[in-house]
């Protein structure tokens, strides 16, 4: 196993490393972060080539040789992030390919589907008539939500039995009073 799959697989959900093909579908998750990244890395990289005249009061754009030293180093993660894209995307066809998935097996969503808001869904084997498959995204988001609410009771009950404790330790003090 690489060093990069290593640390990948140390810092996400376990779902994602637990086969090759889901660690490609976690990189091109990355992409998708990436691209985004780079759309901005552009957009701060012309900002930097106007001419500082044009600069209005608002933008904390450097001056002088401090806008040509930040210009290089947006340029320069700007072409590493498009390297990366370029190789996260290379790679998840090679294994495509080597899977040697049919063409057959990857077909377009029939008209007028609508994807799920949250992401890929869970299977809906089971389900009462009526009622929705929720994504993967919005079964973690609910789990999440549960999680909360019982750390958020254990808390209330253990200020409110700390609570009790010190009534207890006053009630006890006024009487030996």
């Amino acid at each position: 196993m690489s060093a990069p799959t290593q640390q990948i697989e140390d810092e996400i959900d376990p779902i994602w490393t637990s086969s090759r093909t889901s660690r490609q579908i976690y990189v091109l998750g990355e992409v998708e972060k990436d691209i985004s990244r780079l759309l901005s890395l552009a957009a701060s990289s012309i900002s930097l080539l106007t001419l500082p005249q044009t600069d209005t009061e608002g933008d904390s754009l450097p001056r002088g040789e401090e806008r040509s030293e930040q210009l290089v180093l947006e340029v320069s993660e700007y072409f590493e992030r498009l390297d990366s894209i370029q190789f996260a995307i290379r790679s998840t066809l090679a294994h495509i390919r080597q899977s040697r998935i049919a063409p057959s097996t990857i077909q377009a969503p029939p008209p007028g589907f609508v994807p799920p808001p949250l992401g890929v869904g869970l299977p809906s084997v089971g389900l009462a008539a009526g009622k929705r498959s929720r994504g993967l995204q919005e079964e973690r988001v609910e789990r999440d939500a549960w999680l909360l609410v019982v750390d958020a009771l254990k808390r209330l009950k253990e200020a409110k039995e700390a609570d009790d404790a010190q009534s207890k330790d006053q009630m006890v003090f006024d009487d030996t009073s």
